[in-house]
């Protein structure tokens, strides 16, 4: 590839000073509806914000966070942070203060870079906050002044234009970051990426799908996500494109504005958005209507309406989108038929924060459903393992993205990976996934079954894997999203209803009005006056609730062989997220809050991995 030639080295200096040779005027990066800057001015942002921190004494192997949304001043923050050698810590922006606290504790901080607002979040801990912050807006230092100037007065970046940068020499092997995740099964881990696992991951991504100086991408992930940041970042300041951050939570009121104004050709996103997308706005139009309602459970009238109704979701996009990437966590089988079926431009792609992220993933050329896609270039990929019958097995890699180690952690990091013992031989980074492969035209296609820890052993020894059943929960019309777990008696699932539509389906079965009395302030307590009518009412209510979450469970065991079927049904009002949306699924495990015991989805100690 070309980039790889230009580059010279897999490290942040070369690749900066590659691209600001070739893209200098090019525009780089915005938020939403503002002027862009060019790479050339990104380039001296980055060493504005170096010049702050030499101003401070922080050299080579010091450590910087950075606790910010999207937005241009990150991305400048960031090159001049890890091009002077420091290492950068990445903080998640809804991570609370806590674990703010944890993290600036457990990796040693020295500077604090910060949105205004995420700073105001954590005031509460400001004893524990490093010497020296920096306000991200404006790279203004609002805490460390007086070792510079005596006094405690906000420093502008001005102070420090005359430094002058010693010249460090950053190489491939030297950590760039320290990526906090915020897992699905327990408390967080420092994973320490070089800058060779960031650099060379971005430059391989392109052997799935090229960016050019052309395109165009709109940013609405944390950046502070590996996935985001890989892709969505430094892939695209690597071939010339220009970045523009939403600069706000992707909602829709905020999304199509912004699609129409930036026009986008590259989006990065992660499943839930397209299941809302599908849910919200595709469905209904379909439901709305008896006929096309019907016409759309029939195959070849399905895939008919899929591609018109595909043609309108393209022009809500800005008509020039070319690559819709979903990473972070496994596609809704309905929907992703759906996005094939309307030729929608969509890709998946599958990693770890381990593995920097990419190991493999498809181009809207190259999607098929139900797999992830082909290993990519320059990783290797085995089944540890596999099933006699079915081949399935735990996904083990190799590659040059794969981690440094977790941070201070040398026990976890050496069980991260295999052993002579091991089916595959030593040295072989473990996902954590189980998974198959086949070969295709000469390449292995990659397919997930579930995660290894999540894998549910059944009464009579059989294998059953949560993620399975709930995709089949995930169909029935009221469930925005499930979890099935365990307790002493069997399978449980957790489900969380479209709240609106769940509260309108049980009124609405009672069959009951009651003129002037608001049925819904009557469940929430909020009506002072309760009669023997209302009370009725609130009853009834209640016992169409039960009814649903009844018709739930026969939904999803009528579906299902008899192995995986549900014992009974619980109503979830809100599942806790990761950052790429999936649920933090130690959060919810009945069996450790029934005895007491640690149980294999609970083990917070042995698995951080946070697929991407």
């Amino acid at each position: 590839m070309e980039t790889i030639n230009n580059l010279g080295t897999y490290t942040f200096p070369s690749l900066l000073k590659n691209s600001l040779k070739k893209f200098a005027d090019r525009n780089a990066l915005s938020l939403v509806g503002e002027t862009p800057i060019t790479y050339k001015q990104l380039y001296e942002k980055s060493l504005q914000f170096a010049r702050i921190l030499t101003g401070f004494n922080l050299k080579k192997g010091n450590k910087v966070a950075i606790y910010a949304t999207g937005r241009p001043e990150w991305g400048a923050a960031y090159l001049g942070i890890v091009n002077q050698g420091i290492i950068a810590v990445p903080l998640l922006p809804d991570f609370s203060s806590v674990e703010v606290e944890s993290i600036i504790a457990h990796c040693g901080v020295d500077a604090l870079v910060v949105e205004q607002k995420l700073y105001e979040k954590i005031k509460d801990i400001k004893n524990s906050l490093p010497p020296v912050i920096i306000r991200m807006e404006d790279y203004k230092v609002i805490k460390g002044a007086e070792k510079i100037t005596g006094n405690n007065e906000e420093i502008p970046p001005e102070y420090f234009e005359n430094i002058e940068l010693d010249k460090v020499d950053v190489f491939e092997d030297d950590t760039a970051s320290i990526i906090y995740t915020s897992g699905t099964t327990g408390r967080s881990k420092g994973v320490e990426l070089t800058h060779r696992n960031l650099v060379w991951n971005a430059v391989q991504c392109q052997s799935v799908h090229r960016v050019n100086k052309m395109d165009r991408c709109l940013s609405f992930l944390p950046i502070s996500h590996v996935y985001e940041f890989t892709i969505g970042f430094t892939m695209q300041i690597m071939n010339g494109s220009c970045i523009y951050y939403l600069g706000k939570p992707p909602v829709v009121s905020a999304l199509l504005p912004a699609l129409k104004l930036v026009q986008p050709t590259i989006v990065c996103s992660v499943p839930l958005v397209a299941e809302k997308i599908y849910k919200n706005k595709v469905l209904p139009t379909f439901n709305k209507n008896p006929i096309t309602k019907f016409l759309f459970k029939i195959s070849p009238t399905r895939k008919i309406l899929s591609r018109i109704a595909g043609k309108e979701l393209k022009k809500t996009f800005g008509k020039h989108l070319v690559f819709f990437g979903i990473g972070g966590a496994k596609v809704d089988p309905q929907v992703e038929r759906f996005l094939r079926e309307a030729k929608f431009p969509y890709a998946i792609g599958y990693g770890l924060t381990e593995t920097s992220p990419l190991l493999a993933g498809s181009s809207p050329r190259t999607t098929k459903l139900g797999t992830i896609g082909y290993v990519m270039e320059g990783v290797d990929i085995m089944i540890a393992n596999p099933d006699s019958e079915t081949g399935i097995g735990e996904v083990v890699a190799r590659s040059r993205g794969i981690m440094k180690g977790y941070y201070k952690e040398p026990e976890l990091t050496k069980n991260a990976f295999t052993t002579e013992e091991d089916s595959v031989g030593e040295g072989w980074f473990k996902t954590g996934d189980l998974g198959i492969l086949k070969l295709e035209r000469g390449k292995l296609r990659l397919s997930l079954k579930g995660r290894n820890k999540n894998m549910i052993l059944g009464p009579s020894g059989e294998n059953i894997y949560p993620e399975d059943i709930e995709f089949v929960l995930n169909q029935h019309p009221l469930v925005s999203e499930s979890l099935i777990v365990e307790d002493d008696k069997g399978l449980v699932a957790l489900v969380q209803f479209e709240a609106e539509k769940f509260e309108n389906e049980a009124e609405e079965r009672t069959g009951k009005k009651f003129p002037g009395i608001n049925i819904k302030e009557i469940v929430q307590g909020i009506s002072q006056a309760v009669t023997e009518k209302q009370e009725e009412i609130i009853r009834d209510i209640a016992y169409q609730k039960e009814s649903i979450l009844s018709e739930v469970q026969f939904f999803v065991n009528s579906r299902v062989n008899k192995n995986s079927m549900v014992g009974k049904v619980q109503r979830v009002t809100q599942f806790e997220k990761t950052a790429s949306q999936k649920i933090k699924r130690y959060l919810y495990d009945l069996r450790t809050k029934v005895s007491g015991n640690k149980t294999k989805n609970s083990r917070e100690d042995e698995d951080s991995k946070t697929k991407e």
